[in-house]
């Protein structure tokens, strides 16, 4: 808990890693994943730096990988995941990959190459044994054709008598994609000016292109043409239209010579084919054994020189000089991980660890688990805590889910919610490992989700609702005694009055009494805005006023007195005063009775009118057109009582605004005539060890030595009353502003029941009323279309909405009140963040 509510106590360390034993080290740190290193070379170009050449040569090797892995999938493999985390290779083994990796991407380049002119071969040869018979089939169609006609003069033409009688008549097969025949046609005819005469038909089935792997449809084509001219032109227009020819024998004999040929050939080339694609399997198969543990070593090398190349390299010792932050709390183990990558590498000469002293704000670290991270993200979303400041991730755990639920009070919709993140949660190993894309952002939250649910469905049963409908557990405390004499017949409803005999007298036991919740009551609205309306106010004057409490827990932790006294007090009178009071009058009315009607009648007094007849001094007021007192209690004490927090409020903003500007200013006229040069004033970042650690000289790579005291800055009392009065403005305006805010705990609260109510009377409630066969089907569809409409709108919609009004609460009334978020969170240089963030990526 201490190290949730505030970060931990963090060190400036200096390192020096001797050369041979830097990458161990380095490596060792990254496991243990304790250390943010600093980059001690800004101004200097990536491409300048010392390990230059070894990230390239890790980029290379990632290249190679990558290529294996596509090829991997276009195989329809799966990459064997990791169940280990193997360490860091050694440097020398960084050369062993290298020859792996090339041996593997030449020995797939080459067996791609192969399979890629094995397929086009095929290709071609498929594509010929088409040509032939479907020239064939041309061939002996024509035949048939001029031996029962000699009109048919282009039967004639390609039959063979007719093509030898006819002269230099000669032709041209080949194959030509499917979408390219119509304009093909249409040049051919343009082109030879009709002199032509073409034959074409559809193959069966489609190609796979040798290259890209997809189908092609292509069709088989003849060309007739007489003399060597045309020949020479259809010959181009094929070439442009890209259609693919080939060498066709004139004769039936050889044309059915050459088809057995080839038909032999493509079994050949089959059985070839089959055993490449073998061979290819078992390489991939054996590489996908081993790319995710290549993957990793890969990563963790680069990761290495990366952290090495923001380190100074010092030529007198020869050593690598870094600086680094890390937790106080965690420096033995640190220690002990650059006394092993010592001994990993061998060297003789030991690296030093040393603390060094800054004045610059350390990083941010809480330790969190998979429970508490998802809370302390809608924290950091909004601003990472100022070093060592207190935490609102500690007491969001509590406060976020019950807000949520005061505005999701349902104890169906609750169950619903929490059973889901439930599920998640049972299989948290199985989805971590899958790549969830957008859904991850609710897996994470998965904790966060089951409180919320949990949560509404106390308030759910608080409200007596689920799903609309009430439960009658202690059975209602309201019974309607009345005869025909009672009622007066001009009225056409009946008041239950609670100072009738309506009532038992005794309070329902825990929760609403299930009269409000299931519409028996005229004014059950009436009751139940009352009561959330002011149990809102309740909850978030109580939230601010714990949020001011917080601020004091900063103030003693920095020893910032002076805000105590010039912020703290103030602060929390001016809220007291007036919102602690009004809480105080909402408690007060809820325990006085409602007696009797007529003169002399106790009515319910306004605490509007009260709260604003508090500062115009006026106690009278007609609340109910008639005369009554306006005062809750006593006038004479309510009075006296109202003048006293009515000054105090008052009074308390010239408080905040004047005494700590006029404060600072004569600290520093005293301290400026005593000659003292260091102001530690109000901007002071966490909490000096010693009276001796506050001047300790600090040696910086960027900005040279210079001594531990920095240069006092120019003290300009406007500038800090300007901003003292802003904070007073900002103060006093939003105690108002924010508790009219908590105000939304109220609107969605009861814009999330009469949704819930009209989705039931409305869809699923009307259907029960069917009877026969329509009233089963009736059911049935309309429970679906019921149960559909609930969980798009009341549990997706409404509950995305009440997540967001929640996150505002917190954001902004809770904590403005103590909550400065200007820190910079602690990144360690940690091999598993790294390899997390790649695979998310």
């Amino acid at each position: 808990m201490g190290s949730l509510f505030r970060s931990e106590e963090m060190t400036l360390c200096q390192i020096l890693l001797q050369s041979e034993s830097a990458y161990a080290i380095v490596s060792e740190l990254g496991e243990l994943g304790m250390v943010q290193f600093r980059d001690l070379n800004p101004d200097v170009n990536a491409f300048q730096r010392k390990f230059v050449n070894e990230i390239r040569r890790c980029d290379e090797m990632e290249r190679k990988l990558r290529f294996l892995n596509k090829e991997i999938e276009k195989a329809g493999l799966e990459v064997v995941d990791q169940e280990d985390f193997p360490d860091a290779p050694h440097p020398q083994e960084m050369i062993d990959l290298e020859t792996k990796f090339e041996q593997l991407e030449t020995e797939m380049k080459e067996i791609n190459s192969n399979q890629e002119r094995l397929n086009r071969n095929f290709l071609e040869l498929m594509e010929l044994k088409h040509i032939l018979f479907r020239t064939a089939t041309f061939f002996d169609e024509a035949g048939q054709q001029a031996e029962f006609t000699d009109r048919d003069d282009q039967a004639a033409l390609l039959s063979e008598e007719g093509r030898a009688s006819a002269g230099n008549l000669g032709f041209v097969a080949g194959v030509i994609n499917r979408e390219r025949v119509p304009g093909f046609e249409r040049l051919l005819w343009r082109a030879c000016r009709g002199n032509v005469f073409l034959r074409y038909a559809e193959l069966d089935y489609a190609m796979e292109d040798p290259v890209t792997g997809q189908e092609v449809h292509k069709c088989v084509f003849i060309i007739f043409f007489q003399g060597d001219q045309l020949r020479s032109r259809v010959k181009k227009i094929c070439e442009g239209y890209r259609a693919t020819l080939y060498p066709c024998p004139d004769s039936a004999a050889e044309r059915r010579e050459m088809a057995i040929g080839v038909s032999t050939r493509i079994e050949d080339l089959r059985t070839v084919l089959g055993q490449t694609r073998d061979h290819r399997c078992r390489v991939l198969q054996t590489v996908a054994k081993s790319l995710r543990g290549w993957e990793i070593r890969v990563m963790k090398i680069k990761a290495i020189y990366h952290t090495l190349d923001m380190c100074n390299f010092d030529l007198t010792t020869k050593c690598l000089i870094g600086e680094c932050w890390c937790p106080v709390s965690d420096l033995d183990s640190i220690q002990l991980a650059v006394r092993r990558g010592t001994e990993r590498s061998g060297s003789s000469v030991p690296s030093v660890l040393n603390r060094i002293n800054t004045k610059d704000a350390p990083p941010t670290f809480f330790r969190t688990n998979k429970f508490t991270q998802g809370f302390q993200n809608i924290v950091d979303a909004y601003g990472v805590a100022d070093y060592r400041e207190a935490n609102p991730a500690l007491f969001t755990i509590i406060t976020f889910p019950f807000l949520f639920a005061i505005m999701f009070g349902d104890f169906g919709h609750g169950l619903i919610m929490a059973l889901a993140a439930l599920v998640m949660i049972i299989m948290e190993k199985t989805l971590s490992k899958a790549r969830l894309g957008e859904v991850s952002t609710i897996f994470e939250g998965r904790y966060l989700m089951l409180l919320m649910g949990l949560f509404a469905m106390y308030t759910g049963l608080i409200y007596n609702d689920c799903l609309s409908k009430a439960f009658n557990i202690f059975q209602t405390h309201w019974t309607v005694n009345f005869t025909v004499k009672d009622y007066n017949g001009d009225d056409p409803t009946l008041h239950l009055h609670p100072w009738s005999n309506f009532h038992n007298g005794n309070p329902y036991p825990f929760g609403f009494d299930p009269i409000w919740q299931e519409g028996l009551a005229e004014n059950s609205i009436t009751f139940t805005n009352s009561f959330k309306m002011k149990m809102s106010v309740i909850v978030g004057v109580s939230q601010m006023v714990f949020g001011v409490m917080l601020s004091l827990t900063n103030h003693l932790f920095f020893r910032r007195y002076i805000n105590i006294v010039a912020e703290f007090i103030p602060q929390l009178l001016f809220l007291l005063s007036i919102f602690g009071y009004l809480c105080a009058l909402i408690i007060y009315k809820w325990t006085l009775p409602i007696i009797g009607e007529g003169p002399g009648a106790h009515y319910p007094p306004s605490l509007l009118i009260t709260l604003i007849n508090m500062f115009l001094n006026v106690i009278k007021s007609d609340y109910l057109d008639v005369e009554h007192t306006g005062a809750v209690y006593d006038e004479g004490i309510q009075k006296g009582v109202q003048y006293v927090l009515v000054f105090l409020a008052l009074g308390s903003v010239p408080w905040m605004l004047l005494v700590k500007p006029f404060y600072l200013r004569w600290q520093h006229k005293r301290r400026s005539l005593s000659g003292y040069a260091e102001f530690a004033g109000d901007n002071t970042v966490g909490i000096p060890q010693s009276e001796e650690d506050e001047e300790v000289t600090h040696h910086d790579s960027q900005s040279g030595s210079h001594s531990g005291h920095d240069d006092e800055e120019e003290f300009d009392f406007s500038e800090v009353f300007i901003h003292q009065a802003i904070h007073t403005i900002e103060f006093c305006l939003g105690c108002i502003s924010h508790t009219a805010s908590y105000l939304r705990l109220w609107a969605l609260s009861l814009a999330h029941a009469e949704l819930s109510a009209v989705l039931w009377n409305m869809v699923f409630h009307a259907v029960l009323t069917f009877q026969g066969f329509s009233g089963i089907v009736g059911i049935y569809l309309g429970f679906a279309f019921w149960a559909a409409l609930t969980i798009a709108i009341l549990l997706v919609m409404e509950g995305l909405s009440a997540f967001l009004h929640t996150l505002r609460l917190h954001w902004v009334e809770f904590q403005s009140k103590f909550y400065h978020g200007e820190g910079y969170k602690f990144l360690p240089f940690s091999f598993r963040t790294i390899l997390k963030e790649e695979r998310e990526e």
